[in-house]
């Protein structure tokens, strides 16, 4: 089966999720961007990065009718750079991603949809919201990012390889109240509650948060980290291979929440979201994934209707 990925966004991001897919042959990929010149600019670059034994293309448009037949849309589109908190251009994002949502119902109204724009976990919501798509075909990617760079500051802060640190997870927001679950996490095989104090927990927990801050005093913004996570997922999703990991999806119950969009574990395959994961958490994770929340479902009520 051949699959059709369009990427929604020629920025950094988007750029890099089509490399990613494009050299490791896995389908063929559609750049979408509303300055046609770039997408068709970074698609002739792209092209020089398939393999001599691929038989896939990538190509570069602003038509979005050119997407029907996707079987996966990514959206990482942008209406403009958030310098000092992911909710800065919400209300722009939000009528950005209403308008990229009518369009992808009217030509695939099939596909799975994998949102990276922010603010992640509001677009999530008012993506499934305006399409009235399955919650489990419409979900956000970066989650699986918080939790890789839990995992590093780990291996930093202990002096480890990455490998040495398992079950690093990352729940709630994508933003400033987003909940490391250190209940869960092992360091060379040791529960880390054992190797942390609750001021250590507190400093690695900020350090997570303002991640994004510190890698900007370096560069103007993130891009390799959140595209092999999506790569990931796309890759799970078109060759079927169950995966683990967590992201943003719209709630009807699950962890006491409903209709709210927020960083959750889930099993995903090639029909999207097959399972949301009930984990157990301790106390005091419980309570601050429920302020999270919370802050979540202010952020969409804040949203001019």
């Amino acid at each position: 089966m051949v699959w059709l990925i369009s990427i929604i966004g020629s920025g950094r991001v988007g750029t890099s999720i089509a490399f990613l897919c494009v050299s490791n042959a896995l389908d063929d990929v559609l750049l979408v961007n509303r300055n046609e010149g770039k997408a068709i600019g970074e698609s002739l670059d792209v092209s020089n990065a398939v393999p001599s034994t691929s038989k896939f293309s990538i190509a570069g448009t602003s038509d979005y009718s050119k997407i029907i037949g996707s079987d996966i849309v990514v959206i990482t589109a942008s209406m403009g750079v958030y310098l000092n908190d992911r909710t800065e251009n919400m209300v722009s994002q939000t009528t950005m991603i209403k308008e990229i949502a009518q369009k992808i119902k009217m030509y695939c109204p099939s596909a799975i949809v994998l949102l990276i724009s922010n603010p992640l976990d509001i677009l999530t919501y008012f993506f499934q919201k305006e399409t009235s798509f399955s919650r489990f075909k419409v979900f956000g990617i970066a989650s699986s990012l918080d939790a890789s760079r839990f995992r590093y500051l780990l291996s930093e802060k202990f002096s480890i390889p990455q490998s040495s640190v398992d079950g690093a997870l990352v729940l709630g927001e994508h933003g400033d109240s987003m909940v490391p679950i250190f209940s869960r996490v092992k360091v060379d095989g040791k529960p880390v509650y054992s190797l942390l104090d609750d001021d250590e927990r507190a400093s690695v927990t900020r350090a997570l948060r303002n991640y994004w801050k510190d890698l900007r005093r370096y560069k103007s913004r993130s891009q390799f980290g959140i595209a092999k996570n999506a790569f990931d997922v796309i890759d799970s999703i078109v060759n079927n291979r169950e995966m683990s990991v967590p992201v943003s999806v719209v709630l009807q119950g699950e962890y006491g929440e409903n209709d709210v969009a927020m960083g959750v574990p889930v099993l995903i395959n090639s029909s999207g979201i097959s399972k949301i994961l009930d984990i157990v958490l301790d106390d005091s994770e419980s309570l601050l994934l429920k302020k999270s929340s919370q802050r979540i479902r202010d952020q969409i009520n804040s949203v001019p209707t």
